[in-house]
């Protein structure tokens, strides 16, 4: 099996998407799939123009010469594709939704009913993939990722695949924390995301016991969202004065 993760965070590898996806690719890696980690900042990818040459001048090839020609095969032959990205304005980082705008030419222009009798555009390709999506944020709670749940859903309805692993993260700025205090809990849920790599790939879904730990607050300690959120606002008071010191 083919893993490849589309990491949209401007950050790249030294962002807490990042830290995400690594031990979700591992787990894969675990379970004997081929994995590859694709940062989407590393490529130039222009705006979709809604010109319809891709479905009609020169189906399957977009008219602007940028390095989605590149990228668009590496989503064809994937098994398992993973969208992954930091959480900006209740929805996917901007170059994460230019990605996902160019990757229309993968599929057929013409309409067809799905098995609830909605339309949506034809498949062109025999394999339909797993899609895994993985995000953070830094909000603490889980409930601002609602938009990215129903979003995911319809990403992969329309690019006929089956979404088998939603990895959600709030509290995010905790991912890279070097405080030991906060390591021991860090870790033991970067070991819950990579049990998920591995039942993406082994089981195909994730455990019922798994994907209900994914959710369960980052620290285990009462009021979490309220002492994360504190800390998060004496982090930037601190980071504020330093700034206006300077001046």
């Amino acid at each position: 099996m083919n893993v490849t993760a589309f990491n949209g965070s401007p950050q790249a590898g030294h962002g807490n998407t990042h830290v995400m996806v690594k031990a979700f690719l591992q787990g894969a890696r675990d379970a004997g799939a081929a994995v590859e980690n694709v940062f989407l900042t590393d490529y130039e990818i222009k705006p979709c123009r809604g010109c319809f040459t891709c479905w009609v001048g020169s189906p399957g090839v977009c008219v602007q010469d940028d390095d989605m020609r590149e990228l668009l095969p590496k989503v064809a032959a994937a098994d398992m594709l993973v969208f992954a990205t930091p959480l900006y304005v209740d929805n996917v980082s901007g170059i994460m939704k230019t990605f996902m705008d160019r990757l229309i030419p993968l599929v057929d222009p013409h309409f067809e009913q799905d098995d609830r009798g909605e339309y949506r555009h034809v498949r062109k390709h025999q394999l339909a993939p797993s899609i895994a999506a993985i995000a953070n944020c830094g909000f603490a709670e889980q409930s601002h990722f609602q938009v990215l749940r129903l979003l995911f859903q319809r990403v992969a309805r329309n690019l006929h695949g089956e979404l088998i692993a939603e990895v959600y993260r709030g509290g995010g700025g905790l991912l890279q924390s070097t405080d030991p205090a906060v390591q021991p809990a860090v870790d033991s849920y970067l070991q819950v995301v990579r049990q998920a790599g591995r039942e993406a790939v082994t089981l195909h879904a994730l455990a019922p016991e798994t994907a209900a730990r994914l959710e369960q607050p980052l620290l285990p300690i009462p009021n979490f969202a309220d002492v994360y959120m504190q800390g998060a606002n004496e982090m930037w008071d601190h980071a504020l004065a330093k700034q206006s010191a300077a001046r």
